[in-house]
C-alpha cells in the first residue's frame, strides 16, 4: 500500500484558516502583554522597585512573566480600570459642569454690565462709581448700586 496520505494541513482553506489562527493569537498576545505594561505602570499601589521588578520579569520572560502576572494580580486588573474610567468620567463631568457654570456667570455678567450702563445713563451714578462696579462685575462678585456707593 503505497497510497499516498493526505495532512489536514495540505488543503489551502484550512492552510489559510490556521494562518489566520495563529496571526489572531499573535496579536491577542501583544495586546495582554501591553494591557499588562500599562497596569503596572499605572498602579499607585507598587512601590517603584515593584514595578521594575514586574516589568523586567515580563520583558525578560514574557509568556512566564504574563502569566505568572495575570495569576498574582489579574482579579484587581479589572478593579484598576474601572477606578481610572470612574476618575476619567468624573474629570470630565466636573470640566463640562464647570463649563456651563462659567457661561451662566459670563451670560450674567453682561446683563449685570448692561443694567449698570443704563443706570448710569440716567445719571444714578458717577462715571467713577461705574468703573469701580465694572471692575467688580468683572473680577466675579456681583454689586448692586447701593455697594457702588458705599465704598
Amino acid at each position: 500500500m503505497s497510497a499516498q496520505t493526505y495532512l489536514a494541513y495540505d488543503f489551502p482553506l484550512l492552510s489559510a484558516f490556521w494562518t489566520v489562527f495563529w496571526i489572531f493569537l499573535w496579536i491577542m498576545w501583544f495586546i495582554l502583554l501591553f494591557r499588562i505594561v500599562v497596569d503596572i505602570i499605572r498602579d499607585d499601589s507598587m512601590s517603584g522597585w515593584a514595578k521594575t521588578g514586574w516589568l523586567v520579569f515580563c520583558c525578560v520572560l514574557p509568556f512566564l512573566g504574563v502569566f505568572v502576572y495575570v495569576i498574582a494580580r489579574g482579579k484587581n486588573m479589572g478593579r484598576r480600570e474601572a477606578a481610572q474610567a470612574r476618575a476619567q468620567q468624573e474629570a470630565f463631568e466636573s470640566y463640562v459642569r464647570e463649563t456651563a457654570t462659567g457661561g451662566e456667570n459670563r451670560s450674567g455678567s453682561v446683563d449685570e454690565l448692561a443694567k449698570l450702563s443704563e443706570i448710569r445713563a440716567r445719571g444714578d451714578i458717577t462715571d467713577e462709581e461705574f468703573r469701580r462696579a465694572k471692575e467688580l462685575v468683572l473680577a466675579g462678585g456681583h454689586p448692586s448700586p447701593d455697594d457702588v456707593r458705599m465704598r
